[in-house]
């Protein structure tokens, strides 16, 4: 539990620090905003084109774990959804938003990381697929329905071409996509620019969790709306849940990958949830809410599910 808990407190450590700091210093937001820049469109990129070029192609094409993995975040974000419509009363544009916190986890900040660091390289390629799969569905979905949900738009070919335009222009989905053509391609890299990435990548959990813990502090705290615990519950305990049956369902798989699809679901909701809520202009409060609690409440269930794959409890046929 010790070795577990000098891989999980580090990370949590970082989100403390930069929460500490955001209530400390009465700095403003609008400073995150070359941070939040570098994290999306450079260092986080870097990092996944880095994970997926190193990883042997053959092993990205597995069918089945896609569609496993998929099916859980899938099931996580329909089951938050509809807590939000009836715990919380909210509309179609906020319920779509609480569907997003619950199925959407801190996979691009927290995820290749903790991953890699708990379960070693083996988990890389899983790690990948997880994340382009489950970006690709919720930068689907939740525009979508924010679209058709929108009165100014009501078009169907409107919100699909909305949605087609996020997606191709995603900088993360197109990171990786270009990883896995260099490794399909065997492209060798050269030494400066594989150097230049690793420095990049190795920037991104650091710079993310730090300005996670930032984000949040500076975000007011007043109440907790009746919709947030039922989100969070979904997001740490459904969604892990479901990550862990469909793995039985849809296997076997490989130890490391069944235990990178549940280590991946356990993860907390992710910073992205609040920042598409504020672009939305929707749930911006309660996205917030969910951040904070459930990043404090994964320090006892993401530590948990770590343990129990780490020590050997957790394992699959």
């Amino acid at each position: 539990m010790l070795d577990i808990l000098n891989l999980a407190l580090p990370y949590f450590g970082l989100i403390f620090v930069g929460f500490a700091c955001g209530k400390a210093k009465s700095l403003p937001e609008s400073g995150l905003a070359w941070m939040n820049f570098f994290l999306l469109y450079v260092s986080l990129p870097a990092l996944l084109f880095a994970i997926m070029s190193k990883t042997p192609f053959a092993e990205l094409n597995n069918p089945p774990f896609l569609v496993a993995t998929t099916l859980s975040t899938v099931a996580a974000f329909t089951l938050a959804l509809v807590v939000g419509k009836v715990l919380g009363r909210l509309t179609l544009r906020e319920a779509t938003l609480a569907g997003l916190s619950g199925g959407y986890g801190n996979i691009g900040y927290m995820g290749p990381g903790l991953a890699l660091a708990v379960l070693g390289t083996k988990a890389a390629a899983p790690t990948a697929l997880i994340f382009c799969c489950d970006s690709i569905f919720l930068f689907t979905i939740v525009p979508l329905l924010i679209e058709l949900s929108d009165r100014d738009h009501p078009s169907i070919v409107h919100a699909f071409g909305v949605v087609l335009k996020q997606i191709v222009l995603n900088p993360l989905i197109m990171s990786a996509c270009f990883g896995a053509a260099v490794a399909a391609l065997h492209i060798e890299m050269p030494v400066a620019l594989d150097r230049t990435i690793t420095f990049l990548q190795n920037a991104a959990a650091p710079t993310a969790l730090f300005v996670l813990g930032v984000t949040v502090a500076l975000r007011p705290f007043d109440r907790v709306p009746w919709e947030v615990p039922g989100v969070i519950a979904v997001k740490l305990l459904i969604h892990p849940l479901a990550a862990f049956g469909l793995m039985l369902a849809f296997g076997p798989f490989a130890q490391p990958w069944a235990a990178t699809a549940v280590l991946m679901a356990s993860l907390p909701p992710a910073l992205n949830v609040f920042v598409i809520a504020r672009q939305n202009d929707a749930w911006i409060e309660s996205a917030s809410v969910a951040v904070l609690l459930g990043t404090f409440a994964s320090v006892v269930t993401l530590t948990s599910v770590m343990w129990l794959l780490q020590s050997g409890r957790l394992v699959f046929p």
